[in-house]
Formats: structure tokens, sequence, C-alpha cells
């Protein structure tokens, strides 16, 4: 596992070792001690979800507002997303800023996400496995959103005709938007 620099303090990102012989291969997608050792805290995982996209499927901006705040640990099973992740700390000198990164089954890329951002991601390609750990449990009451396509947040989703929900075109924007952290 290596794990690569991001500007926003917090995220981090990993490219996981993949061992291949004449049968496939074999990769290690979780292990409490080395995500330890790269966050310096004991993280808890609670649930695991896993959803399956289109192309040109948007999915996100999506957070848990506390007291059932959820860091995430998102990987790709199969095919290929543009994972997109806002600063919504309000302390944070990097509050309303985002950064995107292509992970895919290919790349073996890894992202943690702790609490305090919202998580979105278009998919690539078509029958997309997306695989993410959860540190909290999921609240319908306390389900957030920001607008996926805010002109304030400035992200280049780099699609034309994309597959919205009616929930996430509803989202607030940034500017509207009272950040719970």
């Amino acid at each position: 596992m290596v794990e690569e620099r991001i500007d926003i303090e917090g995220l981090k990102v990993f490219n996981l070792d993949q061992f291949h012989d004449q049968r496939g291969y074999f990769m290690e997608l979780y292990n409490e001690l080395r995500l330890y050792n790269v966050l310096n805290e004991d993280v808890s995982f609670v649930q695991d979800n896993i959803s399956n996209s289109h192309k040109h499927v948007v999915r996100g901006l999506h957070f848990q507002a506390p007291p059932f705040a959820q860091g995430k640990l998102v990987n790709v099973l199969k095919g290929k997303i543009m994972d997109i992740v806002v600063d919504i700390r309000k302390e944070s000198v990097t509050y309303g800023k985002h950064i995107k990164i292509e992970l895919s089954e290919q790349n073996r890329t890894q992202l943690w996400i702790p609490e305090g951002f919202a998580h979105g991601f278009i998919a690539l390609e078509d029958n997309t496995l997306l695989s993410y750990k959860c540190t909290n449990y999921y609240s319908k009451e306390h389900e957030m959103a920001l607008l996926w396509n805010d002109p304030d947040l400035n992200i280049d989703w780099d699609i034309e005709n994309p597959i919205v929900s009616e929930k996430d075109l509803e989202a607030p924007s940034l500017k509207t938007f009272k950040s719970p952290f």
C-alpha cells in the first residue's frame, strides 16, 4: 500500500497492492492495523454498503449530520468513478473546497473520507460497483446533501447528460447551507 499526498487535511488516498499469478489476483481491501498506522487513530466500522451504478449516474453530494456522521473507506470493485469530496467543516481553511480523484478496479485506489465531508461520484462505466465501509449507521433523519452542480462549488463533472435522483436535484447550495460540522 502506498499513500498519496492530498491537499485537504483529513482525506487520505491509498494505492493498494495487487498480487497476480496464473489464477488471477489477490488484494487486501481493509486491514485495521494498516489504517491505524496511516491515520494514527482507531477507526471502527459498523456498516458496509455497495452501490451499483450505470454509466453517467451522479450520486451525491451526500453526508450525515451528527450524531450519525460517518467516516467512509471507499473502493471501486468493478468499473470506474470520478469521486468528489467537499470539505464542509466550518472552521477548516479548505471549507467549500473539493478534490476529484478517479477510483477504479484498474488503479486500485482507495479513499478515506472522515466526518465533515460531503461525498459524491459519477460512474464512468456501466455496472460500476462501489463499496464503502462506514463508521456509523445510516439514519434517514440525519441524511443531508449539497447540490451536486452548485456553481459556487465549481466542480467540473465533465458530463452533459447525467442521471441524477430527484433528491439530489433538490439539495441546497453551499450559500444556503448551514454546516453541522
